[in-house]
């Protein structure tokens, strides 16, 4: 089977890519091949009644098929170089800000139409953040939410499944160079084309790490995010939700000089389970319509633990303290922070005369024996420090779900095409350890798919 373009991943980068070089080129031929279902099949089978916990299912259908990791999340486009990856540092800053503005404008156009755009810009926030050593980013945020993010990805789809061949449940195995091109493997057969971009997502970092050890592509060691999500009622933060929707705010702990960072912010949002290669962490939804709103607010509190020579998991570290969560809780723990700082194990009676209502069965526990005391600290400090911007957020009830972990592939080494030093392979989005979120892994699947048709 011989394409012009073979894309490896139908995730954000995979779908934008896709997009682009059907819009400006419809005469190529284009191949993509993806581990997953097509949207409409996904469907995780917890429903808090007959299965209450994650029974790893293959595929994950919260973690791949079309629409990646990112088709159930609560759809948040930060369109900011400050964070979200650091793509602007080989494409430029300023091409990589009109091509997260240019993906936001297809969104609207695919159903996205009038849904917010929020911005933290020239926000008198920012001034109270930094009164309290807490700094706030800079970003434009365009809340798609989760049904909203749902109804973009099916037009998405639908204006593409004529245009480019999709291959679902067909994980790739291994990608080759051959004479004129690349061949990439699987079960159902090999797949052939002159360029090849691979767009693994998050959840094929240990896959993208075995093609580059296999090709020889040079890599470099990462980082993973390690901490909590916490969940409080959804007035105590609505000040600062209402007007920026998602806060994006930096704190350097007085005790270690560590940083730590709220992320993923969902007002009136709910916490959800997430699988990543097997092991069960927590994340956050929430949506645009509000029939479908709780009461709570969550985010994630992260630390970033960069780390040096000779140790170069950093994945597998997170891993370790993930299994060591789900090997005493069965899965996520949930505790209450007054229960963590008075050295108590939040039990299911503790939990009940909690005021704050959880919005994810979860075992409750005692997290202490399961972070490290470095980064349990940071994000205790961080707590109180919010509490001053946003009071009621150090609270006794206030809810504390672990692990949450952020796992980074290794940065694959890349130019500034994003092409790795084999010629027309390009590696994009979250698997190529440069992009972090939505927008910027969409992004560079628009980049490299004009550079392609630049070559033709």
């Amino acid at each position: 089977m011989k394409y012009d373009v073979l894309i490896v991943g139908a995730g954000p980068g995979g779908i934008f890519s896709a997009y682009e070089l059907s819009q400006l080129d419809p005469s190529l031929k284009i191949c993509v091949i993806e581990a997953g279902k097509q949207l409409n099949e996904r469907k995780c089978p917890i429903d808090g009644v007959n299965i209450k916990n994650c029974i790893g299912c293959q595929p994950c259908s919260i973690m791949s098929g079309f629409g990646g990791a990112g088709a159930f999340s609560d759809g948040k486009y930060n369109i900011t170089n400050d964070f979200g990856g650091t793509l602007h540092e080989y494409i430029g800053k300023e091409k990589a800000l009109e091509l997260m503005n240019y993906v936001d404008g297809i969104n609207l156009s695919h159903g996205g139409s009038g849904t917010k755009l929020y911005t933290s810009i020239q926000s008198d926030f920012k001034m109270k953040c930094m009164e309290q050593d807490l700094h706030l980013l800079d970003a434009s945020v365009r809340h798609l939410g989760t049904d909203i993010n749902y109804v973009v990805l099916s037009n998405l789809y639908d204006e593409l499944k004529d245009k480019v061949e999709f291959h679902f449940l067909t994980p790739a195995e291994t990608v080759e160079q051959i004479d004129g091109g690349y061949r990439v493997v699987t079960k159902k057969g090999d797949f052939e084309g002159k360029y090849c971009i691979i767009s693994a997502g998050r959840s094929g970092s240990k896959w993208m790490e075995k093609v580059c050890e296999d090709m020889n592509i040079p890599t470099k060691s990462n980082r993973v995010d390690i901490g909590v999500r916490v969940e409080l009622p959804a007035a105590v933060f609505s000040h600062i939700t209402d007007e920026l929707y998602e806060s994006k705010i930096v704190y350097r702990t007085q005790k270690y000089g560590d940083l730590v960072r709220t992320f993923c912010m969902n007002p009136r949002g709910s916490v959800v389970n997430e699988n990543t290669n097997g092991i069960v962490t927590v994340n956050g939804h929430s949506f645009e319509d509000p029939a479908k709103q709780t009461d709570n607010t969550n985010f994630a509190l992260l630390v970033a633990k960069h780390f040096t020579e000779p140790f170069k998991d950093s994945n597998g570290y997170g891993e370790s303290i993930a299994r060591l969560s789900n090997m005493l809780g069965g899965g996520v723990i949930i505790q209450r922070f007054g229960d963590l700082i008075s050295g108590k194990r939040s039990t299911q009676a503790r939990i009940d005369e909690s005021f704050v209502v959880p919005t994810l069965k979860a075992m409750p526990g005692d997290l202490s024996l399961v972070m490290p005391k470095r980064i349990l600290d940071g994000i205790i400090e961080m707590i109180y420090a919010l509490d001053k911007i946003a009071p009621g957020t150090a609270n006794y009830d206030t809810l504390l779900y672990g692990v949450e972990v952020k796992f980074y592939n290794m940065e694959v080494d890349v130019d500034s095409n994003l092409m790795t030093s084999f010629n027309n392979l390009f590696v994009i989005g979250d698997c190529s350890g440069i992009t972090h979120s939505l927008s910027h892994a969409s992004a560079s699947g628009v980049h490299v798919a004009r550079y392609i048709v630049s070559q033709k």
